[in-house]
């Protein structure tokens, strides 16, 4: 049974949502969905899978991506996924780069929407978590709505619940993956036809959502928005959705109250060998549009890789902001 609240989530995001990116975005909000970046399942066969696998308990509600084509290799990591605790495992049939194209997974597959059924279909059998997709809505001229409605049937009746939708088609060939995230133009209505079409499906909307008034209005069409970039460069946003999406009523975290709720996580991954920086490059937009944001930025840059930077640099650079 899906018991994920998915009004909110933060969308996988490749070299950026990796587990101290996610703890820090917990601190911010309690009831925003984090997703893994993706995984492909090669990496989780064939690596050091517990290296990609382990994450912090206080992450939940949190979810796996994975990238792959192949039907029992992707039930055999889905497995993996639900051992190690994730709350969801997601299929990544979006992602449009040429590594992912010489894979045969990410949004090429959308152009083979049986194999991305069949995929599900090993997935849902091999676990009880829930089997989500998050894909375009169209790939080069494949983009009829008609050709999306088959992939999401196909998908649906293979035992998928809900469909994450990038509003946008992705160019496989011409843009760059950069390019594919702005230059094919944001098609809202067509995810809000989905919703139409798909009542008994949960559908969320990702692509271009820059504010939570924006979200609070794509609300009024689909059952969930998933913000990408935008949580990232500007996070304190996410101090703000579990009052104003999730309606918790609690009062609102100070940015200097996140930084030292950071703190006590910073010294146990310092403990543990981790690199200062891995931590702080994540939190370097927290004071985003305020005095001393500039001052903030560059003191951590300067100093978080310096041998035996730890939570006092956080401190200085805290200084910046209150000046």
């Amino acid at each position: 049974m899906n018991k994920i609240n998915r009004l909110f989530s933060i969308a996988p995001m490749l070299d950026w949502t990796d587990k101290h990116c996610r703890y820090f975005h917990r601190i911010l909000s309690q009831h925003a969905v984090l997703y893994t970046e993706m995984v492909t399942t090669g990496a989780l066969i064939y690596a050091d899978s517990h290296r990609f696998l382990q994450f912090n308990s206080e992450e939940q509600p949190v979810a796996f991506q994975l990238g792959g084509s192949n039907p029992a290799d992707l039930a055999k990591c889905a497995k993996m996924v639900e051992d190690y605790g994730y709350a969801e495992v997601n299929l990544n049939v979006g992602c449009p780069s040429d590594r992912v194209q010489n894979g045969q997974f990410g949004a090429c597959l959308m152009l083979e929407p049986a194999r991305v059924a069949e995929c599900v279909a090993a997935m849902k059998n091999a676990v009880k978590i829930p089997v989500t997709v998050k894909s375009r809505i169209g790939v080069d001229e494949r983009d009829s709505y008609p050709e999306l409605v088959e992939f999401m049937g196909l998908c649906a009746s293979a035992g998928c619940e809900t469909f994450i939708v990038h509003a946008r088609k992705a160019w496989l060939s011409g843009l760059s993956p950069k390019q594919n995230r702005d230059v094919p133009p944001l098609r809202y209505d067509v995810v809000y036809q989905l919703k139409q079409d798909f009542p008994q499906l949960e559908i969320i909307l990702n692509g271009g959502v820059t504010s939570l008034e924006q979200s609070a209005k794509i609300l009024q069409q689909v059952d969930g928005v998933m913000v990408g970039r935008e949580a990232y460069q500007n996070p304190y946003l996410l101090a703000q959705v579990d009052i104003q999406i999730f309606g918790q009523n609690q009062p609102l975290k100070t940015r200097e109250e996140i930084v030292l709720a950071l703190i006590p996580y910073i010294q146990q991954q310092l403990a543990q060998g981790v690199r200062f920086n891995s931590i702080t490059r994540h939190i370097l937009g927290l004071f985003h549009g305020e005095n001393g944001a500039r001052g903030w930025r560059r003191y951590l840059s300067e100093n978080a890789t310096k041998n035996g930077a730890d939570e006092r640099v956080l401190l200085q650079a805290l200084s910046f902001t209150q000046r």
